[in-house]
Parts: structure tokens; C-alpha cells; sequence
């Protein structure tokens, strides 16, 4: 064909096929396939030299296996699984596929997000033809790590890259897809504490896996270690100051007591969301109150999610990126200390306080505790937390530092009864 028969051609496919089919993704794709070939064939070439001049057959099954066999394989199999689609009729998977299939490369992802038809052509109990899994947009800018982070055996044992995972997920790639690998624990776990020994008892280290923190064990993780790997809670790990928080003042007039709020709705408080930084004791402190909280929790540079676990409490493992995992007006109680800070944006801290409101019951409430900001960005931020015109409790405004003020507030969700 001449150039302009080419350009014709490719130009008027998007006629024939629709809107639907991402031509990008595919001259990504064998763009990304060619280039590893290329690469290929330079590293075979070089090889070869190296073993010709230094005359050792030695490494040559190594070589053959792991850099040539194994990468030629993997590019067949992408050329293979490229996607085109066709137009004998409406209901080609082909053309109506998730377009994000052709972005990638590795056949566990583009397995995974393939819309699954149900079997015997009925409809689910969701009342669709297919189940659509989903993984976050900005996988597609993280090929790379995505890519390892679902290259494993299927059946085998998963690598132990739950912080590749963690990274993923808050650079955006979230929710990640399922695995189809075993996951790994610690060799020498040992049964848990009993309940009521666990909730104030610094767990077995023998429980956790260490390999990607830079403690080896929870003494490692005192505030008093400036080695330990992470600068958030500091003091978390440490159950002795850990067991007079809200349930003791401190020199701080911004701090609630527990008894102090369960006076206001007495009875009412069942369930609730602790979203922040810690390792559950505000929900150790309610569980003695019968009361169950799940805890928002990543493991930045300590085992937070082990922690909250073993202590024989529900760790909930999200990023803020994510809408909560809660139906709409069900929570009594959402308390937020220590994480939810001015360093945040306030476009997003809007949409995170949204999702609040949106998992919170009418009359339910909402405890904000020691969030601390900028004096001068002060009235900013008490027009965001008072924007849902919530009934007030409680609110104290009290110093924190020269140019920084504390802000604890107890807030009612109106009825709403629209």
C-alpha cells in the first residue's frame, strides 16, 4: 500500500469499529512489544561476543534460558494476545472489552480485567450478564509495577511485595486486582493472645512479617528510637502511653473524653469508622464499651495493620484516594484524629468530609479531635466542617504553637428526612 492508502486505512478504522476500541493502547502496545524484541536482539548480539572471546559454554543454558527463551516467549505471547477487534456482529467481546485490556501486557491483568460472562447465559444476582473487575485508572501510568506485582506462579506462594502493593495503591492504582497466589506469613507465627489479654499487650513479634520494615521486632519500634522507620504515632507501640488516651486530660483543653461523649448520646453509639494513624486504641477503648470501631490503617514504615489485628481489632486497610467501603447512613460514630491534617488539600479533604457524610447516620457523630492547622487558614477549614450544618456539642479552639491552632469538635448529623 502507498503512504496515503495507509493513512486512509487507519484513519477511517475508527468509522468501521466505533468509538469503543483504544487504537492508542494498541500502537502503545506494539510499540512496547518491538522495543522489547530490539532490546533482545542487542543483548543476544552482545552475548555472543562476550562467549566468543572468552570461550565459555559454561553459562551458555543459563544465557538461552533466562535472557533469551524466556523474554522471546513472553513478547510471542504479547503479540498474541493483541486484540482486534472484529464487526461480524454487536456481540463480539472484542469490541465491547474493557480498553484498558490492550495497556497491558501481563496475561494475569489482562485475565483479571476481562468482563466475565456467567455461565448458562443467565443473569447474576446483581441482575447483569457479566462481572466487571476493576482496577484504578492510574494503573495504566504504573505498568511497570503493576506488572511485577502481578508476574508470580499462579497456586504458588506470592512474593513478599506487600509494600509494592501499599505503593500502588497510593500512587492511585487502587483497588488492585485480585492474585491467585498464596500469601505469606511470618514462619514462626504463634496463636494470638486471648481477647481480653490482647487489647493492652504489645503482641508476639513472631507474628509479624519484618523483611520490608527497618525494625526487626515491636522494642525497635519506641518513640525513643530515632532509627525505628517512621515518624507518624510515634509513641503507638508503646501500650503504657497508649492506655491514658481518652480516658485522662492531658495539658491539651482540646481533648474529649470518651465519657464525656457517650453522655451526649447515651445508648446510641454501636458502631463506628476511626480514620487515621495509630494502632486501634480508640478502638480498644470503645470495644470496652461494647462499642465496635473499624480503623483505617496503612503500614507506613511500621506494621500498623498487624498491630490493630493481633490486638483483636478490625483494621481497615485503605488509602484516601478511596471511597469508603460503607453504605450510605449507617455509621453512629466517625472519629478522625492525627492523620486528616493542613497538609492535606482542600479539594480533596471536601471530598473525603462528603464521604463522611455519606456513611454517617442521621444523628450520628462526628468527632473531630485534635485537627490542627495554620491560624490564618483557620476560618477555612471551620467552614468545610460546618458547610453540612451539623449540630454542635462541642467545639474548642486552643493554641498548639506559635502560628498553629488546635481544633476538637463534636458534631450531630441533622435528619435530613427528604
Amino acid at each position: 500500500m502507498r503512504d496515503d492508502d495507509i493513512c486512509r486505512h487507519f484513519y477511517g478504522v475508527k468509522d468501521v469499529y466505533g468509538e469503543k476500541f483504544d487504537f492508542k493502547a494498541l500502537s502503545n502496545r506494539f510499540e512496547e512489544v518491538l522495543l522489547k524484541m530490539a532490546n533482545l536482539q542487542k543483548k543476544l548480539e552482545l552475548t555472543v561476543q562476550k562467549m566468543e572471546k572468552e570461550k565459555n559454554a559454561s553459562i551458555s543454558k543459563k544465557f538461552l534460558e533466562e535472557e533469551v527463551i524466556r523474554p522471546l516467549y513472553s513478547a510471542h505471547i504479547s503479540l498474541r494476545q493483541i486484540r482486534i477487534p472484529k464487526f461480524e456482529g454487536v456481540e463480539n467481546a472484542t469490541m465491547m472489552e474493557d480498553p484498558l485490556i490492550n495497556s497491558f501486557s501481563i496475561e494475569e491483568i489482562r485475565k483479571y480485567i476481562t468482563p466475565k460472562k456467567n455461565r448458562l447465559g443467565k443473569l447474576n444476582i446483581y441482575g447483569t450478564e457479566k462481572i466487571y473487575n476493576t482496577i484504578g485508572h492510574a494503573c495504566v501510568l504504573m505498568k511497570k509495577e503493576l506488572d511485577e506485582y502481578m508476574n508470580y506462579d499462579i497456586g504458588s506462594y506470592c512474593k513478599d511485595d506487600w509494600n509494592l502493593a501499599q505503593k500502588l495503591m497510593i500512587n492511585g492504582c487502587d483497588p488492585l486486582p485480585r492474585r491467585r497466589c498464596l500469601t505469606r506469613a511470618s514462619k514462626l507465627y504463634q496463636k494470638p493472645y486471648s481477647i481480653n489479654e490482647s487489647l493492652w499487650k504489645i503482641p508476639d513479634h513472631r507474628n509479624v512479617r519484618w523483611s520490608n520494615y527497618v525494625c526487626r521486632n515491636f522494642e525497635c519500634l519506641s518513640s525513643k528510637n530515632p532509627k525505628r522507620g517512621y515518624s507518624k504515632c510515634t509513641g503507638c507501640f508503646e501500650m503504657d502511653k497508649e492506655s491514658v488516651k481518652w480516658v485522662s486530660y492531658t495539658s491539651v483543653p482540646a481533648d474529649f473524653l470518651i465519657g464525656d461523649v457517650f453522655t451526649i448520646k447515651p445508648g446510641e453509639i454501636r458502631i463506628g469508622l476511626d480514620f487515621g494513624v495509630g494502632t486501634g486504641t480508640f478502638a480498644a477503648r470503645m470495644r470496652e464499651k461494647n462499642v465496635t470501631i473499624i480503623t483505617t490503617a496503612l503500614n507506613l514504615g511500621a506494621p500498623f495493620n498487624e498491630m490493630i489485628a493481633l490486638r483483636g481489632l478490625v483494621p481497615l486497610y485503605v488509602t484516601l484516594n478511596q471511597r469508603l467501603p460503607f453504605f450510605d447512613n449507617t455509621m453512629d460514630l466517625i472519629h478522625t484524629t492525627g492523620f486528616l491534617d493542613s497538609w492535606i488539600d482542600m479539594q480533596l479533604m471536601d471530598f473525603i468530609l462528603f464521604d463522611w457524610d455519606r456513611i454517617l447516620r442521621p444523628g450520628g457523630l462526628l468527632w473531630i479531635d485534635r485537627f490542627f492547622c495554620n491560624r490564618k487558614d483557620l476560618d477555612d477549614y471551620m467552614y468545610m466542617f460546618l458547610q453540612f450544618r451539623y449540630k454542635k456539642h462541642k467545639w474548642v479552639i486552643s493554641p498548639k504553637a506559635k502560628d498553629e491552632v488546635y481544633l476538637s469538635a463534636l458534631l450531630e448529623k441533622p435528619p435530613r428526612s427528604l
